[in-house]
């Protein structure tokens, strides 16, 4: 006989068995008698918790509504929620970018394996982080995988109810920082020569680098952008969330004019565009491939210039504050965070007018 009250142990398993009071015999029969578990501390929780239902159900003399006891067992049991389960259900939650965390998870799963979301130690995460540093990731990139699947653990444990330390929290990446170099902008000289050449070619690949670097907009607000964002009429894009992308950040919802080479190269590449996307080539499946995208544009640029499409955004934000636009219409033009003050939340921001203005103090001649 067990020393767990109302258990007994038979071929290594634990059993719930315990009497049924006259009142409720005709409810439950004479005997319950149902597996606990192998382990002597979970069976003892199992029948402490069975037994208080139990005699709830039983306290009433006059009417016993019986309870479903195998269900009760099973609900109390732990269940095991593998990692890339509970990063599917946080993704659908959080209205993010869904390419960084899938990048970071995919990496972990392939190197620590997709496991309950209890079992991942400190070891699997410093292991994690000096596969990435073999690799050749720049420390930057590392602390935005870490801090990717930090997030998505710290909601494992709450929504499972976890008591236990997250293995990503506090990682040190040795050197983080040494490695930043300053990325490289684009003269107006350079942009122009670009400009004309992807006007020229009418290469939708090569119309992206107009699109980008007088609208300021990442690299997916574009590839993604549906025909129904597109107001040529009155010559603006509204940048928004839809099926096939998410958006970076809340502020980067915003409409912007399309201003000299952009309404050129908007016009072009309308051309090659579908009933819904403008650039239908990169939405697969139901989601935009900005990076296949982003690979093609790179080759060109890196090959004639030496720089990425994302130094257009970097050389967008300098020829904005070289036409002393204050910092905070700046933030609002490309959908960045905020970095003022509290104050600086409130109200409805710049209106067109202001946003057209410094839109036009900065476009390249055509």
């Amino acid at each position: 006989m067990s020393h767990i009250p109302y258990t007994i142990s038979r071929s290594g398993c634990y059993y719930y068995n315990r009497r049924v009071p006259k009142h409720a015999v005709k409810a439950y029969g004479n005997f319950i008698r149902v597996a606990l578990s192998r382990c002597p501390q979970e069976s003892e929780e199992y029948a402490k918790r069975l037994s208080y239902v139990l005699e709830g159900s039983w306290r009433d003399t006059t009417e016993i509504r019986p309870v479903d006891i195998i269900s009760i067992v099973e609900s109390y049991k732990p269940k095991t929620t593998k990692l890339s389960e509970i990063a599917e259900e946080y993704l659908a939650l959080r209205p993010i970018d869904l390419t960084p965390p899938r990048v970071a998870l995919s990496a972990f799963i392939l190197l620590a394996g997709d496991r309950d979301v209890s079992e991942y130690t400190r070891e699997d995460a410093k292991l994690f982080v000096r596969h990435l540093t073999l690799k050749g990731n720049k420390t930057a990139t590392i602390r935005r995988r870490i801090n990717s699947l930090s997030a998505i653990l710290n909601y494992a444990y709450a929504e499972l109810d976890l008591d236990k330390r997250n293995p990503f929290s506090r990682l040190i990446i040795q050197n983080e920082g040494d490695d930043t170099s300053k990325r490289g902008t684009f003269t107006n000289q350079q942009l122009k020569q670009g400009y004309d050449h992807a006007i020229a070619s009418e290469s939708q690949i090569k119309l992206l680098m107009p699109l980008l670097g007088e609208t300021g907009c990442r690299l997916a607000e574009i590839v993604g952008l549906e025909l129904k964002d597109i107001d040529l009429g009155q010559g603006l894009i509204h940048i928004r969330p839809n099926a096939v992308r998410r958006l970076k950040t809340r502020n980067s919802e915003r409409t912007l004019p399309l201003v000299g080479y952009a309404r050129i190269a908007m016009d072009l590449a309308l051309k090659s565009a579908d009933d819904n996307y403008l650039f239908p080539r990169y939405i697969k499946r139901g989601s935009c491939q900005a990076t296949h995208a982003s690979n093609a544009l790179n080759k060109w640029l890196k090959k004639d210039f030496g720089l990425t499409g994302h130094s257009l955004r970097h050389t967008f934000r300098d020829r904005l504050r070289a036409v002393e636009c204050p910092l905070e219409l700046i933030d609002q033009i490309g959908g960045w965070s905020s970095i003022g003050t509290i104050g600086s939340k409130y109200g409805h921001g710049f209106g067109k007018g202001f946003v057209v203005k410094s839109f036009e103090k900065i476009a390249i001649g055509v």
